[in-house]
């Protein structure tokens, strides 16, 4: 059961979240302990969870412990995760240990610990709409609410390939449901679709197994050209700065879609770390326990479809990118889908959609993640989580949930918070059209 903390609390709020995934959880961390900005933020799980179904042994961030709920905005913040270890009484131990990367495990624990000591979370509740007469109306399983502003944090929901259809279940599953799903698999046939993160972190959990556990072969296949590794350099970390989103916020729509395809590998590749656990594991497997047969290694492939085997299991096809004409099938027990995710639905907002303006796909969003729309100035939508298109790609990541946060809790609050320096590049040009450089000779 999840925890659901009774109170007495007014009808009305100055902000209610949907959601309690990290990005409102952060918001609601810097909202708390503020008794002139009463909120609520409302989740349908029975308690926090947080890619529950991944968490594979071994697993670690792809950030640093410093990008947790509050410290980039807030470092005295007692929701950070310096301060989740000193609760715990194992901050000396978290040193000691020197982990290279946060194990997530250990992080999604941080989480679920800022859920449990914010009294303003409310989970085990649905919303069903939002409305708006003067004021956003907030109707859920339980009751009805009243706020000034709504903030979006619902999260992502897995991607799947139409081709997929109504085949989901025990043997064929999205990334999602590894922890669940990916269990007694010895001596059977296993197909991972995808070259990311998490596909890589299926594959290796797969053939790290007891020799007993081992599957009888694991595939491998992925759309890019080979299973590359994230770029995580110092420059390119410059994208993941507040300094770069504002930017890249006022990008013309084109060049910000060509820029988040082009440099997807700075958020969707794979950590060194993990290519090179896989790659010694392969060798192991090959050259020393003498099972040379175990892995499978696919990149530049697309999945065409998925089709019911005629002795059971399943026959996967695929086109190779270079070779369209020729044709590949792969024998399956099982289908992994690492896939990715993709914003998740927000059928509550239906009463108002219409007065929501969109840019693509997306909600229209100011530079604060607020939701242009025709209601008031001082009544607000604000978007988590849902703006890659407008803001890059460290929108769907933890990289600037702090910073995000406060953009957001700074204009419920009518003020501005100290911004920190800009990066050492310079993003736009500081020349005006036709003039001359300073630069020049």
């Amino acid at each position: 059961m999840g925890h659901q903390h009774t109170r007495s609390a007014p009808a009305h709020y100055r902000c209610v979240g949907v959601g309690v995934g990290p990005a409102n959880l952060s918001l609601a961390s810097l909202l708390h302990g503020q008794p002139d900005l009463p909120n609520l933020f409302i989740d349908r799980k029975e308690s926090f969870t947080w890619h529950d179904g991944q968490q594979m042994p071994g697993s670690s961030l792809q950030v640093s412990m410093l990008k947790d709920l509050v410290s980039l905005a807030d470092p005295s913040n007692p929701f950070s995760f310096l301060s989740y270890l000193h609760d715990q009484g194992r901050v000396y131990h978290f040193l000691n240990a020197r982990f290279d990367d946060v194990p997530r495990l250990e992080f999604r624990n941080y989480l679920a610990w800022a859920s449990r000591r914010n009294e303003n979370l409310a989970f085990g509740e649905t919303v069903l709409e939002v409305g708006f007469d003067d004021v956003f109306t907030v109707r859920t399983d339980r009751r009805t609410v009243t706020a000034d502003n709504v903030v979006l944090g619902v999260g992502s929901e897995p991607w799947l390939p139409g081709h997929v259809g109504d085949r989901l279940g025990p043997t064929q599953f999205h990334i999602a449901q590894f922890m669940t799903l990916a269990q007694n698999l010895a001596g059977k046939r296993v197909v991972v679709v995808g070259g990311g993160q998490s596909g890589a972190e299926a594959v290796l959990d797969l053939i790290s197994r007891p020799a007993g556990d081992l599957p009888r072969r694991v595939s491998w296949i992925s759309r890019r050209r080979n299973y590359f590794p994230i770029d995580d350099s110092p420059f390119t970390n410059d994208y993941y700065m507040p300094s770069y989103a504002d930017y890249f916020y006022g990008l013309r729509r084109e060049v910000r879609e060509e820029f988040n395809t082009r440099h997807i590998l700075t958020s969707d590749g794979i950590s060194e770390s993990t290519l090179r656990d896989i790659y010694q594991r392969i060798y192991v497997h090959r050259f020393i326990d003498g099972n040379p047969d175990l892995v499978g290694l696919h990149p530049n492939r697309e999945v065409t479809s998925v089709a019911a085997g005629p002795y059971g299991g399943w026959q996967v096809s695929t086109r190779h990118n270079d070779e369209p004409d020729a044709a590949e099938l792969f024998e399956a027990d099982v289908v992994i889908w690492a896939t990715g995710f993709r914003p998740a639905r927000t059928d509550f907002l239906a009463p108002i959609a219409g007065r929501l303006e969109r840019d693509g796909d997306e909600l229209r969003i100011d530079e604060d993640y607020a939701v242009q729309w025709d209601g008031p100035s001082d009544r607000r939508i604000f978007v988590q989580n849902a703006a890659r298109g407008q803001r890059g790609l460290a929108d769907p990541n933890l990289s600037l949930i702090a910073w995000r946060s406060r953009r957001i809790a700074d204009r419920l609050c009518g003020v501005r918070s100290d911004e920190q320096l800009a990066s050492f590049i310079e993003w736009s040009t500081k020349v005006a059209p036709g003039a001359q450089s300073r630069w020049s000779a």
